[in-house]
């Protein structure tokens, strides 16, 4: 299965989960991310995973950038592994 790297660029969390430069790598099992985050980066990863192209605003590419639901504390980027 392909691998999403998911890195914290902007934290802020309320509840202390994130921080950032956190990293995490998803292949087949959910990363220790909160579940609201995860709410919204999942549809993006599976996306990825399954040979999507996403629109970036510029043009398409294999990332994206989310934010925690929680008024954007966190910012999330998500990106296919080269591996």
């Amino acid at each position: 299965m392909k691998k999403v790297i998911l890195t914290v660029v902007e934290g802020s969390c309320r509840s202390g989960y994130h921080k950032t430069g956190d990293t995490f790598v998803f292949s087949d099992i959910c990363p220790p991310v909160c579940a609201e985050l995860w709410h919204n980066a999942y549809p993006y990863v599976f996306a990825l995973q399954n040979g999507a192209e996403l629109d970036d605003g510029s043009g398409r590419s294999k990332e994206f950038t989310v934010k925690c639901p929680d008024g954007g504390r966190v910012v999330l980027r998500g990106k296919l592994s080269e591996e």
